[in-house]
């Protein structure tokens, strides 16, 4: 049997997949199991930080991998440790909780701000404050966090205490903390999976100031735009905010499975022991690798990723078949006249690996992704686009 038909057979059927097996790679070249070459621009739905099979990164999971692979958190892990005071010391957080995904940091950032509630606005403030349009993950709670109706058709009853604001809508969100006994505002600063749609400084701005006036936490969900992809180490640096929680995932450990949640000075004691856990977070082979990711996300590489979202845009923007173009850093949303699923198709047909949210096409390439591989894909893009 083919990949394919062991794929349909085999594996439970959550997945529309393009029609390609992919078999290897190198920086931002994948290749498939005919060996036809693609130039990648969605690195694994933004987790391949530096592409494929990077050197450097190589190294230091390898070198992790001849001393211990896991130990659980029973004992104390350098390796984690050392990623934990790294993610502090570039962000100014406390501390740090290590788990495998992105929805496992929002879980903890929901439990977190929940307990902070409870402990210092009294019994029953748990409800928190999302965004419509928002993704926050697929278990049953972020699911309930998620402020899109697609997602919550499936799998009733959810999580009750989630309440949906329109993004960019301050008084929304005053009318939803007034009716509701809130501990938290959640936000992702770019919504990924909404159709890449930025909110607003005004608007984000206004965030703090609610969550300061009203006793509330502030929680960024950064797992989609976090670790350089908005061309700051985190997004919400871009605008001048401080979060009480950060939540991230996909792109920390570079293509190893590792989420984390950042606690600020105020929470950063509130979860005790045995309150939460996670059996693989903080595994040494994955904190290793996130520990080579976020040393090497300097000013230099955050540069970098500026210099080639400003290319991107000046290149899109008004080009034939294009009506708009959204976001922030390397994370691009195109919405064009053409329906986005057969861009999509004629940039594959062309060698460019690119992947859609709602009905726009998504670029998500590696923050390092070289100059003449990136002017090359955007030309085929354009090509593309036009009718």
């Amino acid at each position: 049997m083919t990949t394919k038909e062991l794929d349909s057979k085999y594996v439970a059927s959550t997945y529309a997949r393009f029609p390609v097996c992919l078999v290897s790679g190198k920086g931002s070249l994948v290749y498939d199991e005919d060996g036809k070459e693609y130039i990648d621009l969605g690195t694994g739905i933004a987790v391949n930080t530096f592409g494929y099979c990077d050197d450097e990164w190589i190294g230091a999971v390898n070198a992790q991998l001849s001393k211990l692979q896991h130990t659980s958190n029973l004992y104390y892990s350098q390796p984690c440790a050392n990623l934990a005071a790294l993610l502090c010391e570039r962000t100014g957080m406390s501390k740090v909780f290590f788990s495998n995904s992105g929805a496992e940091a929002n879980e903890c950032a929901i439990k977190t701000a929940r307990k902070y509630g409870e402990l210092n606005k009294g019994a029953g403030y748990a409800t928190i404050v999302t965004l419509k349009d928002s993704f926050h993950g697929r278990t049953i709670t972020t699911l309930a966090a998620t402020g899109q109706d697609v997602f919550h058709k499936d799998f009733l009853p959810l999580t009750e205490g989630f309440v949906h604001a329109a993004a960019n809508d301050l008084e929304d969100v005053r009318r939803l903390v007034a009716q509701n006994k809130c501990c938290a505002l959640m936000f992702e600063v770019v919504q990924g999976e909404g159709g890449v749609l930025p909110l607003s400084k005004d608007f984000l701005e206004g965030l703090s100031t609610i969550a300061k006036e009203n006793d509330l936490l502030l929680i960024a969900d950064e797992v989609q735009c976090g670790n350089g992809r908005s061309g700051e180490l985190y997004a919400y640096m871009n605008f001048g905010i401080k979060p009480d929680i950060v939540s991230t995932a996909k792109g920390l450990a570079g293509g190893l499975p590792m989420g984390a949640t950042l606690l600020g000075e105020r929470v950063k004691d509130i979860l005790g022991a045995g309150m939460h856990g996670s059996t693989f977070g903080g595994n040494p082979i994955c904190t290793a690798a996130a520990i080579n990711v976020i040393s090497r996300i300097d000013d230099a590489l955050l540069e970098g990723v500026k210099q080639r979202s400003k290319f991107i845009f000046d290149e899109l923007n008004g080009a034939e078949g294009v009506k708009s173009v959204s976001g922030l850093g390397l994370m691009i949303g195109i919405e064009t006249e053409l329906p986005a699923s057969e861009v999509i198709e004629k940039c594959r047909e062309n060698g460019v690996l690119v992947i859609k949210a709602k009905q726009k096409v998504r670029l998500l390439p590696a923050l390092n992704i070289e100059w003449e591989l990136l002017e090359k894909a955007v030309k085929i893009i354009k090509e593309a686009c036009a009718k």
